[in-house]
């Protein structure tokens, strides 16, 4: 006799080939997305000291160059925000992988500085659409209860993606050169980009879908989109609208402080390492993935736990607060990654710094699903990825100035105290966390 227990496998029903647990194999289809994006930028980070060696950078222009970076990539957070809102998860998701890999692949023909610029500015043009299409994608296919551990699924690409990056990147260049390097990391984006096309369709009308799977997806969401199409707000919702709403502020604020702790080590881990501890780059490839193995367990436990909050009866404001709090707390051990005087010590304190800051934008993420209609929630996240890359930007370059005229330790002091104000300025401006009750369009005088 067949089955008594469903398991999640696909199955065929009379309605045709269903694929139970799609939405989870939705959300891997971003996280290997996600993952690529990572492999894709830290390649310059880990290639740092072979590249600045062989284009006579300094810290400082290195510095710059991660800069434009991060100036395109804020620029394009709240431009792909609207995007996605406007022209869907599918095809947004097109844009944004195919710019970025075409970008990472030119990195192959740079020549100095100037050309370097230019493709990293590129390059942060389409990789900023990867979060808010995720953030989207997930408030699409996730029930409320469960939004936080898509999102930490999603999210531990970037973690992975960063362990996985230091490696492999460093065999391609030991065994290719740096300029190859390139184009084999830039091609992957390609390769996901086929089977985007093939598999991914909205809830509504994906075939692959069973009915019971789309009533659980659309659990809890029908009452606010009933609301919202009573009151005549189906439209997505312009920046204008959303910045007169205090959550958005919130989101933007503590995006502003908190995210540079992440691309501090990010950008100048690899850097760090061979500056500040001796690492050649072979010993770079062994060791600079160890804090994001951190990192991944951050992203998961961290979503884990507010939704296992949330099922057992806390409310979102109660699991998300008390999550993002402990994680605020964490980040504070960079200060003491300064002053180590081993250098395993100093990465153990850096994956403390990389697990709490996983754990707290895996539930910061998942803020503008809480708060706002599906409408809103990639508009929403973008505006939080643009504060997020401002702030980023100015510390980042300011991180090269500082190395080159001091040393890396009052970065590393900097950036330990960076979570907890940040976080002290998301529970003053978003109050309790639920459903933001929507003020009336705003008109425009004698229209």
């Amino acid at each position: 006799m067949l089955n008594a227990q469903p398991v999640e496998a696909a199955a065929t029903t009379e309605a045709g080939f269903k694929l139970r647990g799609l939405r989870w194999w939705i959300v891997g289809l971003i996280f290997l997305a996600t993952l690529i994006n990572y492999v894709d930028r830290l390649t310059i980070s880990v290639l740092a000291p072979a590249i600045t060696r062989d284009l006579g950078l300094t810290n400082t222009e290195f510095g710059g160059i991660l800069t434009w970076f991060l100036l395109a990539y804020t620029i394009s957070q709240g431009l792909s925000g609207k995007l996605y809102d406007r022209v869907g998860t599918k095809r947004g998701f097109v844009y944004s992988i195919t710019l970025w890999s075409f970008a990472a692949m030119a990195h192959a023909f740079a020549r100095g500085l100037a050309s370097l610029s230019v493709f990293r500015f590129v390059l942060g043009l389409g990789e900023a659409g990867n979060w808010p299409g995720a953030a989207k994608t997930v408030a699409e296919w996730f029930p409320v209860r469960e939004r936080a551990l898509g999102m930490a699924v999603f999210n531990s690409g970037a973690a992975i993606g960063s362990v996985v990056a230091p490696p492999l990147i460093v065999w391609l260049s030991l065994t290719y050169g740096w300029q190859t390097t390139f184009i084999v990391t830039g091609a992957l984006g390609f390769a996901w980009l086929a089977l985007w096309l093939l598999f991914y369709q909205t809830p509504d009308c994906h075939k692959w879908l069973s009915e019971r799977e789309r009533r659980l997806i659309r659990e809890g969401q029908q009452d606010d989109d009933a609301k919202s199409l009573a009151a005549g707000q189906s439209a997505p919702l312009g920046w204008r609208e959303l910045l007169r709403y205090r959550e958005v502020w919130a989101i933007i604020l503590s995006r502003f402080l908190t995210d540079p702790v992440w691309w501090l080590y990010i950008s100048w881990l690899p850097k760090y390492l061979a500056d500040a501890r001796g690492f050649s780059l072979a010993k770079i490839g062994l060791f600079a993935w160890v804090p994001y193995v951190a990192a991944d367990a951050g992203s998961l436990s961290g979503g884990w736990l507010s939704g296992h909050l949330i099922k057992r009866g806390w409310s979102v404001n109660r699991a998300r607060k008390l999550v993002i709090l402990i994680a605020a707390l964490l980040m504070p051990a960079g200060i003491f990654a300064a002053f180590a005087d081993d250098a395993m010590v100093a990465l153990a304190l850096i994956g403390v710094v990389l697990f709490g800051f996983q754990v707290w934008i895996n539930n910061v993420q998942t803020l503008p699903s809480d708060l706002f209609p599906d409408r809103a929630v990639a508009s929403v996240a973008g505006l939080g990825g643009t504060g997020a890359g401002i702030g980023s930007m100015i510390f980042t370059l300011g991180t090269g100035w500082v190395v080159d005229h001091f040393s890396y330790v009052p970065v590393l002091v900097a950036a330990g105290l960076l979570a907890p104000f940040g976080t002290l300025i998301l529970f003053a401006l978003s109050g309790r966390i639920g459903r933001v009750r929507l003020k009336p369009p705003l008109t425009v005088a004698g229209s």
